[in-house]
């Protein structure tokens, strides 16, 4: 109980700083040239993403799926979406959102935007803008490798002590994740509720779809609900979980082992740049000396019949 409360603790202070910081990001962007002196960082990391910029993409595709890494977010998911379309299902507003990885450990002293933080290695960088350094890649039209040493979330200090790898590979309508986390540290950081991974999407995608009741995949029935804001919880009957749109058309997400999600929606989609719908299948674990954990996640898009049907089959077969 000790790791969620921390967990909880943490989300709830995020939740806190991302509210005033959105706020104050729109007022920077709405600011005239002659005011771009007085833009927080907040605003300028929006900027820095350069999410328009094509030399800031690592592209990957197939006939069902186009896939986009965000150079400039230690090669963090950007973009997931279909060829035919220019509709992105995944939200990159800033550094912190993304599909990633983001591990929790002890406090240590550090300061989010004046609040109390814990030791938090994060793929895409810094809550101000910087970027996670990428140390090693491999690409190819349908499948990459990337190796990131991550920043500390709230001071931007390259966390020497970890590495994140990400390998990635198109097969038809499914997109497979292999995710590892290395820690070389000598320092042991309690148990907490870590996101495996972090998933931020278009906040269009506003009905969270997974399976309830018993057993599952044959008994279990599919029910959407609408998180709200702060953080919820899910048990989950089958490892998986969807964000849809109101047409019931999104991105599923399946982590074979993991049978708990925190979610929640921020924001309004028709209003706030900022918004957007997050879930992260959570399990409890402790980062100590030689710690190195790996795991499969597969991401898909369609109707939450066709997402199930499809982590049904793979996970089957």
């Amino acid at each position: 109980m000790g790791g969620q409360r921390s967990f909880d603790e943490a989300l709830k202070s995020r939740r806190d700083i991302l509210q005033s910081v959105a706020a104050v990001t729109a007022a920077a962007v709405k600011a005239s040239p002659a005011d771009s002196g007085q833009c927080t960082a907040a605003a300028v990391a929006v900027d820095e993403m350069n999410v328009d910029d094509s030399s800031n993409w690592i592209w990957l595709g197939n006939r069902s799926l186009r896939v986009g890494l965000l150079e400039s977010s230690g090669g963090a998911i950007g973009w997931l979406g279909t060829p035919a379309s220019a509709r992105n299902l995944i939200n990159h507003f800033d550094r912190g959102r993304l599909v990633q990885q983001s591990w929790y450990g002890r406090t240590d002293g550090s300061e989010w935007n004046g609040r109390s933080w814990r030791w938090n290695p994060v793929q895409g960088g810094d809550w101000k803008g910087k970027s996670s350094r990428i140390v090693a890649r491999r690409v190819s039209e349908s499948a990459a490798y990337v190796k990131t040493q991550p920043l500390h979330w709230a001071t931007g200090a390259i966390v020497t002590d970890a590495f994140m790898e990400q390998s990635l590979r198109l097969s038809e309508d499914m997109l497979e994740i292999r995710y590892g986390f290395e820690y070389s540290g000598a320092d042991s950081h309690p148990p907490q509720h870590q996101e495996l991974p972090a998933v931020f999407v278009d906040p269009q995608l506003r009905n969270l779809v997974l399976a309830e009741g018993s057993p599952a995949w044959t008994g279990a029935v599919l029910q959407r609900s609408r998180p709200n804001w702060p953080n919820e919880y899910r048990v989950l009957v089958e490892p998986w979980a969807a964000w849809v749109d109101d047409s019931n058309w999104g991105l599923g997400c399946c982590v074979p082992q993991i049978r708990q999600l925190t979610c929640y929606r921020f924001g309004n989609a028709e209003t706030d740049r900022s918004a957007c719908s997050y879930f992260a299948p959570i399990d409890t674990l402790a980062v100590t000396p030689g710690f190195r954990f790996s795991w499969t996640v597969w991401l898909t898009i369609g109707t939450a019949e066709e997402i199930r049907e499809r982590f049904r089959s793979r996970l089957q077969h």
